[in-house]
């Protein structure tokens, strides 16, 4: 059996990777349409829309509901909201941050890749305690045409890492992002923090865990295209 290329770069999702900002940003984003527009939006309208870039996140529930909005103000409003709301509420999610710490370690080139805007990656980076210095590349959405599914961000953030991204692993929580990973051509582990197993097996993961904290037995074994046993199984 042909053996993979050793991984040397490890690209994270940041959203049900790093942390859980999802309800908060759903709950900033329901209150901007509320006191704005009106619309009795409901927490559950954003699941079809996450990882998706916040332009995308606003405008498909705006469409439902029949809103027109006004992208640039109503995202920012939506940032503002969203901002004082993570204050004190922000968690990293299990393994995180001791995940990132073995990682650089090990020497892997780390690189945070989100569909989101640059002032929420800061805001959460901030809040979960991890400093941008950990990382060699941040990538966010205004830097790529196309968004998730699309490879765009992951051939960017590889591409900074200095890395061809068959050397790069994703790690990612929603079946866009698996999908974008594989179409760039990386590995891809996929964390059942936002989505089943089987939803992010059929989306592309190579490999499964339920969350950081179990991925981190993954570690030392990127060079070989199976899994250590226990808390991580192969697709």
């Amino acid at each position: 059996m042909k053996l993979l290329p050793p991984c040397r770069g490890i690209i994270f999702d940041m959203d049900g990777v790093l942390c859980d900002s999802e309800p908060l940003i759903a709950e900033a984003a329901g209150r901007m349409f509320r006191e704005k527009y009106g619309a009795p939006v409901q927490p559950e309208d954003f699941q079809p829309f996450i990882g998706t870039g916040e332009a995308r996140f606003l405008g498909g529930v705006a469409e439902k509901y029949g809103v027109r909005l006004e992208p640039a103000a109503d995202k920012a409003r939506t940032y503002a909201i969203y901002l004082e709301l993570i204050r004190g509420r922000l968690r990293p999610l299990p393994g995180a941050l001791d995940f990132v710490a073995d990682s650089r370690a090990r020497g892997l080139r780390l690189a945070v890749a989100t569909s989101a805007d640059r002032v929420k990656l800061d805001g959460n980076l901030r809040e979960i305690g991890l400093s941008p210095t950990l990382f060699d590349a941040l990538v966010t959405g205004s830097e790529v045409p196309r968004k998730k599914p699309h490879p765009d961000i992951f051939l960017r953030a590889a591409e900074k890492l200095g890395l061809p991204p068959a050397d790069c692993l994703v790690v990612e929580d929603a079946p866009s992002g698996l999908q974008a990973g594989r179409a760039a051509g990386c590995r891809c582990l996929g964390l059942t923090t936002s989505f089943a197993a089987a939803v992010l097996t059929a989306a592309g993961a190579n490999w499964i865990a339920a969350d950081l904290e179990h991925a981190r037995l993954l570690l030392g074994k990127l060079d070989i295209p199976r899994p250590a046993a226990g808390g991580v199984r192969k697709s």
